[in-house]
């Protein structure tokens, strides 16, 4: 062996107690991995965007290591995943939390890709990121509010990143007791799957305190890792290094990766003049208080949902030729589900149109300083408009408020879309 790199001397101090041979070899030369990340802090708000977090949301990053006692193996014999991801889903309020996966390539490569996804199809469903394994997990690690994971070393650097951690599955019996990863399982939080979950990750949150051992342990030479590896490389081949000083390659801006949620919402909405407070799931706690009504996705996985359904959501550009547009393709889904409410045609990431059954067609645009999802803004408008509201020839500015804050959106009554009548009318007499 030409050399064994190690990041810290703690572990040279443990390859000395189990293979003195070995130690010769040892090269100390930090960690390339948490560098990267480390010169990648800066364009934190960046990587949140691009995983379609909005201003306001928490970004909960679940992770689990290849082991068979990782979160995604047995979680040590309890099978925590299969449960915990739906319940994630009902118990997080859509409008204030972004949920992502980081699965070990391991598990990606052991599996399958197409066995992954039909696995986490419902959790997808409800809005669950699928983090590429190899270029984009540390991108969504320094985005996270919150990680939710195992022994594994991606709670470990989320740790080290100042992150607060839960802890799903503890690996007994697999770590070695004398590494610090060890040290940080024995202490860090716990989930607990079989309690409420909001309260716990709110609690981890609110109650998270800096530990500093993460850091220190991951690496003895932060920043440093470039020039010592580079330094032991070109040793072994015997050649001079480049006078240019060593760098590594910074971390790519991920593609955006939009949230789109196909399973149908369940919302509740206070109104109190043009307040409207908020609160879409997949469920609703007993405790969920307000006007309800029920939001379905035109891609929702089970065609019967668009039956019983208060509002029919879709997004598409203004001018896409399949859809014929936000004005006939609402008046459609108005006419094909005659006990539907409400068609709201999404056009962009702060901008909607909204066809009421009996109150008319309402363009939606987010305000300067409004950051939430169209939906839930023609959401509250749909139950604004039940209550009585009534949008004047100057428009109106609903403040759409959710745990994230508050979101002002004008809401302006679009002018008459003939094409759309003309089409509403023709389908209206084939049927006859």
């Amino acid at each position: 062996m030409d050399g064994l790199v190690l990041s810290h001397p703690e572990q040279l101090e443990r390859l000395a107690r189990v293979c003195v041979p070995a130690v010769p070899a040892a090269v100390l030369a930090g960690d390339p991995c948490f560098d990267r990340m480390l010169a990648a802090v800066p364009y934190r708000e960046r990587f949140r965007r691009a995983l379609g977090v909005r201003r306001g949301q928490r970004l909960v990053v679940l992770n689990s290591t290849w082991n068979p006692e990782g979160l995604f193996g047995s979680g040590g014999g309890q099978d925590v995943l299969p449960g915990l991801l739906p319940r994630l889903a009902t118990e997080l309020p859509t409008d204030d939390y972004r949920l992502a996966a980081v699965l070990h390539p391991n598990i990606w490569y052991g599996h399958g890709p197409g066995q992954i996804r039909v696995w986490l199809d419902r959790a997808r469903r409800a809005g669950l990121a699928l983090i590429d394994p190899v270029r984009a997990w540390r991108q969504a690690l320094l985005a996270a509010d919150l990680v939710l994971g195992d022994f594994g070393a991606v709670s470990y650097y989320a740790a080290a990143l100042d992150t607060p951690v839960l802890l799903a599955a503890d690996g007994a019996g697999v770590l070695d007791p004398q590494a610090p990863l060890a040290d940080f399982v024995r202490h860090a939080p716990r989930l607990d799957p079989l309690a409420p979950l909001r309260p716990q990750v709110e609690g981890a949150l609110a109650g998270h305190r800096p530990d500093p051992a993460p850091a220190r342990f991951v690496t003895s030479e932060p920043a440093r890792s470039a020039e010592l590896l580079r330094r032991h490389f070109y040793t072994l081949l015997g050649l001079p290094e480049p006078a240019a000083p060593a760098s590594l390659e910074p971390l790519p801006l991920l593609p955006h990766l939009p949230r789109q949620v196909t399973a149908p919402l369940r919302v509740r909405a206070r109104v109190d003049g043009v307040d409207i407070v908020i609160e879409r799931s997949t469920e609703h706690p007993y405790s969920a208080e307000g006007d309800a009504h029920l939001a379905v996705h035109e891609d929702t996985r089970r065609p019967g949902d668009l039956d019983l359904a208060d509002v029919i959501t879709r997004e598409g550009r203004p001018d896409d030729p399949r859809l014929g547009g936000p004005g006939p393709w609402t008046a459609e889904v108005l006419h094909r589900h005659p006990h539907c409410s409400a068609a709201v045609y999404v056009t962009g990431p702060d901008t909607c149109t909204v066809r009421v059954r009996r109150c008319g067609v309402f363009r939606v645009c987010a305000s300067a300083d409004a950051d939430a999802d169209p939906a839930a803004a023609a959401s509250a408008l749909y139950t604004w408009l039940a209550r009585g509201g009534t949008v004047p020839a100057e428009g109106v500015v609903l403040r759409v408020r959710t745990a994230a804050g508050v979101h002002p959106f004008r809401v302006a009554a679009d002018r008459p879309d003939y094409r759309a009548v003309a089409a509403s009318q023709r389908s209206r007499n084939r049927a006859r």
